[in-house]
């Protein structure tokens, strides 16, 4: 009766820690079982988006405050189309402010830069915001920087 009770309380222990690596697994990656809700879409147009990826975040001085939802190439621009949805308290974002790809790190995970102007009219649901930056892709500077050294 005493090895039953302490394979059982070895398997429960196994039990939790597997759990406890899977709810970790979760906060590190950044993704929610239930995601917020109650915000409203902005869009935005770009020339190259890089490795930018839906559900990538969207910041503002460096604080979260929404998420890119889905990427879409529009077929009259020729560019890649962004829909992000900004949580509903950020409420303040100005018509005149710009977003931009930016990467966290050397190496890391691309994300969208919004940088706020200065105009009082806000932003709604369904706005695009037009001044934009695209992502800088590693391969086209390295390809620039080699391009000027054999020109010289």
């Amino acid at each position: 009766m005493r090895i039953r009770t302490v394979e059982i309380s070895v398997g429960l222990f196994m039990l939790l820690g597997f759990a406890a690596l899977i709810v970790l697994a979760l906060n590190v990656s950044g993704l929610n079982l239930t995601p917020k809700s109650g915000g409203y879409k902005l869009y935005a147009s770009f020339e190259n988006i890089g490795g930018l990826t839906p559900r990538a975040k969207v910041s503002m001085s460096g604080v979260q405050i929404g998420e890119v939802r889905s990427i879409r190439l529009d077929p009259q621009m020729l560019m890649a189309e962004v829909e992000m949805e900004i949580f509903a308290d950020v409420d303040f974002i100005s018509t005149d402010s710009s977003a931009m790809i930016l990467t966290s790190g050397l190496l890391g995970q691309q994300y969208i830069g919004i940088i706020p102007g200065g105009d009082m009219d806000v932003l709604s649901d369904g706005d695009f915001i037009f001044n934009t930056q695209s992502a800088l892709v590693l391969e086209d500077l390295v390809g620039k920087f080699l391009m000027n050294q054999v020109s010289e």
